[in-house]
């Protein structure tokens, strides 16, 4: 069978731009991730590792304008947008690389024989070894920062692991140049170019996270199609790690009090974080309570007015534009959802920014569980709730999200009035919680958490930060080995200078 051709695609149009490339056939699967497999000794080299991500961001920085204008011919999302975006990859790729030269992702334990001990304690010796062969599964939303030279690819090469992504459809043709840079980088320091794979179609992405030789992957996108993998992973003869970002609400509380302190200011706030970039982005708050009353009735003015003002948008591409415009249809048509401001179409490639109001209580109801769930877009539910009982039996029905939210005013953030108990509410909710700020912007920092209970994450780890490494890393012990027998790594003299804990004292 023939395989089809990739098209890239003008989302501004929704006409054919060129062909790239075609969809990989299970052969071309097959031998990539074998490629892969045979490059895993060319990573073990930490030094080596580290030069290689470094010489990624720079041979990105090096075409940067290039690889900017066919980003925005295939995605519309603006070089501003894209240059911040592929700035923030870069960044993120050196952050790995010197993670890669410290060495304390390998958590290095060493217990010395204590025959004293209850059981009596053999010589052992701790690190982390990579996994092997990682999946990434391409992000529509972040062509740069989610995609093949993503937070994904990075940690899994700053662990050691060689990569094959599963190009995204939306921006076939700057997926296969960023390859070319990763991989050209790669032969600069000795590295075959089997270390940095790529595949195109749904087929070959099926293909993929059933092969034999995957030991891990990492998704970004759709509930509907990460659970399909998720489901996969964990079907096969040998399950294996799959970190897969699905959905996200990104509830808001407003309190009474900050709404009647400052109405003007979280309502504009709210309309730039859930429009930006076109409310396409995985933290855009999906869904706010907001009290009921006067002081919330200012929110709802201000949000309004501010909404208004927001220039129509295109979308990432017509099957988002249409499943858009689908679900903002069916929500609106829910009993008591009226749209103050109506998102939905705005030309034939474009659409407007709006938000829909409910009284909370709804929330509640079978009938409108589908507010719960997020609406790809430049749409947010504003849920009016009347009392705290009401507030927190809308809270006891959400689903896990990537953030929560919680506005409150100037006496209630100085701890004069006790706003702890909703923190302790929300933070079960997510995996960051934000006090009088927006979620939308996700820094790139050591102690940063980039996911959250299900459906927000399948699993426990982040994407984002240094800690996003521990993904595709195991532990292993090494029990009464001898010394010459054992890596470097873990040897009493510490050849290589590594942060370890050593006979139960933590040593930098």
């Amino acid at each position: 069978m023939t395989a089809a051709p990739v098209w890239s695609v003008d989302p501004r149009t929704g006409k054919d731009r060129e062909q790239v490339a075609v969809e990989a056939t299970a052969e071309e699967v097959d031998a990539t991730v074998r490629e892969a497999h045979a490059a895993r000794g060319a990573l073990a080299d930490r030094s080596v590792r580290a030069a290689f991500l470094r010489s990624a961001a720079a041979g990105l920085e090096a075409v940067s304008a290039l690889l900017i204008e066919v980003a925005d011919a295939e995605s519309a999302l603006g070089p501003v947008r894209l240059t911040g975006e592929l700035a923030r990859t870069a960044y993120q790729l050196r952050a790995f690389a010197d993670l890669v030269d410290e060495g304390a992702f390998l958590d290095v334990v060493i217990d010395h024989p204590d025959p004293a001990a209850t059981p009596p304690v053999p010589d052992l010796r701790r690190w982390k070894i990579p996994l092997g062969v990682v999946a990434v599964y391409a992000a529509s939303n972040f062509p740069f920062a989610f995609s093949v030279a993503g937070g994904d690819t990075a940690s899994a090469l700053a662990a050691g692991c060689p990569v094959v992504v599963k190009a995204h459809p939306d921006h076939p043709a700057l997926s296969e140049l960023v390859a070319k840079v990763l991989r050209r980088a790669a032969a600069g320091h000795g590295l075959p170019a089997g270390v940095v794979g790529l595949v195109h179609g749904f087929t070959a992405g099926v293909d993929l996270i059933r092969h034999p030789l995957l030991a891990a992957a990492g998704f970004t996108g759709s509930v509907r199609g990460g659970r399909a993998l998720f489901d996969a992973a964990a079907a096969r003869p040998v399950p294996i790690p799959f970190h897969g970002e699905l959905g996200s609400l990104n509830p808001v509380v407003v309190t009474e009090a900050a709404a009647a302190e400052r109405a003007q200011e979280i309502g504009a706030g709210l309309a730039a974080s859930m429009t930006l970039g076109v409310g396409q982005f995985c933290v855009k708050p999906g869904l706010v309570l907001v009290p009921s009353g006067a002081q919330g009735d200012g929110l709802v003015k201000a949000l309004t007015a501010a909404v208004s003002d927001t220039e129509p948008g295109v979308l990432l591409d017509h099957r988002m534009r249409n499943a858009f415009l689908a679900g903002v249809r069916e929500r609106a048509a829910l009993p008591e959802v009226e749209s103050p401001v109506t998102p939905g179409a705005s030309g034939a490639h474009t659409v407007g920014a709006g938000f829909l109001t409910v009284p909370a209580a709804r929330l509640t109801e079978g009938a409108h569980e589908l507010l719960l769930e997020e609406c790809f877009g430049p749409v947010t539910v504003v849920a009016r709730y009347a009392d705290e009982d009401e507030l927190t039996a809308v809270l006891d029905r959400l689903p896990g999200s990537l953030t929560a939210t919680v506005q409150l005013s100037s006496a209630e953030a100085a701890g004069q009035r006790d706003a702890a108990a909703l923190l302790a509410r929300l933070t079960p909710l997510a995996g960051r919680v934000l006090v009088d700020g927006w979620p939308t912007g996700v820094a790139v920092a050591p102690a940063q958490h980039h996911g959250g209970p299900y459906p927000a994450t399948t699993s426990t780890s982040t994407s984002v930060g240094g800690t996003a490494v521990e993904r595709w890393l195991r532990p292993v012990a090494y029990q009464n080995t001898p010394e010459p027998l054992l890596p470097p790594e873990l040897r009493d003299d510490n050849p290589l200078n590594l942060p370890r804990r050593y006979r139960g004292v933590l040593e930098r």
